[in-house]
């Protein structure tokens, strides 16, 4: 359930991206009434309504995401609250200066903050934020737990570049898929492979 509500956002870009590609005019109109305050000139075109739309959406759904959280009164996880600011800074920016450039950037810089947490807690503060958050459920050799900590700051540099990647020599559409792909498949398959690793060690704990 946490894993659905965290992608909440990100789904409801996606089929918002995908309904304004059909519907190009109409996400054109939704965008110029609802939004004209907020983006540059007023109005937009029919070719940057869908990001627009969709960028939108996704203000909005991770603005619920976080009040629901807050109105429950429970805890916020770091790793949400950086892709909230991030979402609200580069969606806005885009909303704003109605360039899909900043909105393309956003899962990126989302990584590369990601991966560098990890790096100055694994390098500078010597502090493993893997462990400290699994320490308690899992017992592991301390050379596995730094594995795993270079492991997920090489993912997390590597799928910034990819990203970049897509976005500048692939479609906006392409580049839409690639951003769902991403968090649906890759990221799952990767949590995947590293339980097979792990897995002879929880069953054979460390002495």
């Amino acid at each position: 359930m946490k894993f659905l509500f965290d992608l909440f956002p990100v789904l409801l870009f996606f089929g918002a991206f995908k309904w304004g590609e059909g519907n190009a005019e109409k996400a054109q109109s939704l965008v110029t009434e609802y939004l004209s305050g907020i983006i540059s000139g007023g109005t937009t075109t029919t070719e940057l309504a869908p990001i627009m739309l969709a960028t939108a959406v996704a203000l909005i759904a991770s603005i619920i995401q976080i009040g629901y959280l807050l109105v429950r009164r429970k805890k916020v996880d770091a790793m949400l609250l950086i892709s909230f600011i991030i979402i609200m800074i580069f969606g806005g920016a885009t909303m704003y200066f109605q360039s899909e450039a900043f909105i393309k950037w956003k899962p990126t810089v989302l990584y590369w903050c990601y991966g560098g947490a990890f790096a100055l807690g694994q390098f500078v503060f010597k502090s493993n934020l893997i462990q400290v958050a699994m320490g308690s459920q899992i017992k592991l050799p301390d050379t596995v737990w730094a594995r795993l900590s270079v492991a997920w700051i090489l993912y997390f540099t590597l799928m910034g570049i990819i990203n970049l990647y897509v976005a500048y020599n692939f479609s906006t559409d392409t580049w839409a898929n690639f951003k769902l792909i991403a968090v649906v498949a890759i990221m799952p398959a990767f949590v995947v492979v590293q339980s097979l690793f792990l897995a002879k060690y929880l069953e054979e704990p460390a002495q």
